[in-house]
């Protein structure tokens, strides 16, 4: 009997591979961040599409992970102490899997937290705002003739970008050293600027530190991978 065999999420996408971490997930900008971790770290896993157009989230079985009804979620059949652990939410899921792996958070407490107090910028901040601003600009939002709601989403995703923009303006990437910081950040930018459609809004152009950093993120091997999981039926 598997460690995940007590798990119901289980029975809805069966384990190929029951010694690996298990990603219930979509590629969207909070599913890739996890995906894209575990291809850094080169952790092995097994990533199960979590389809919207069916409402797998609402399923019981997705439910019983992740009671928010949110990807990505996972299930680690060889947690801590060797007991299975499930978790949801990106930011945590990046913060285990960074401790679990030994890579992309330091061990220095200082800088440690100042990692994590970026990845808390995009779950506070960037996230929340560019997906408003994505709803109100290239979803139903588009409808209102009021365009008061999308215009503030515009000025305060301008002012996020502007925020990360001054702390590259003298590193590499948000710590000086990739990190999950990086992993949470990008793909939202990213999104902001090509799903979204975006950047002329915005005026991403005004923003050549973040557009640095972006470029050099697609073009690592573990990205272009990971955007692209799990596979989309």
């Amino acid at each position: 009997m598997s460690a995940l065999s007590s798990f119901p999420i289980n029975a809805k996408w069966p384990a190929q591979h029951p010694e690996r971490i298990q990603l219930y997930s979509l590629p969207t900008p909070n599913g890739v961040k996890v995906s894209i971790m575990l291809e850094e770290t080169g952790l092995a896993y097994e990533p199960h599409l979590v389809s919207f157009e069916t409402n797998d989230q609402f399923s019981p079985e997705f439910l019983s992970l992740n009671p928010n009804n949110k990807i990505p979620a996972i299930v680690d059949p060889d947690g801590p102490g060797g007991k299975p652990l499930a978790l949801f939410e990106s930011g945590a899921i990046l913060m285990y899997l960074a401790e679990k792996s030994g890579q992309f958070l330091s061990q220095d407490p200082a800088e440690r937290y100042q990692t994590i107090q970026w990845l808390m910028f995009q779950m506070g901040g960037i996230g929340p705002m560019f997906g408003q601003l994505g709803f109100f600009h290239r979803f139903a939002g588009k409808e209102f003739e009021d365009k008061r709601p999308r215009d503030r989403y515009v000025a305060e995703s301008r002012r996020l970008v502007g925020v990360l923009d001054q702390r590259l303006a003298e590193r590499e990437w948000v710590m000086g050293d990739y990190s999950i910081a990086d992993i949470a950040i990008f793909p939202w930018v990213r999104n902001l600027i090509g799903f979204y459609e975006a950047g002329e809004l915005v005026g991403f152009k005004d923003f050549k530190h973040v557009a640095r950093a972006l470029a050099a993120f697609v073009e690592r091997p573990a990205v272009i991978k990971g955007l692209t999981i799990p596979a989309r039926g």
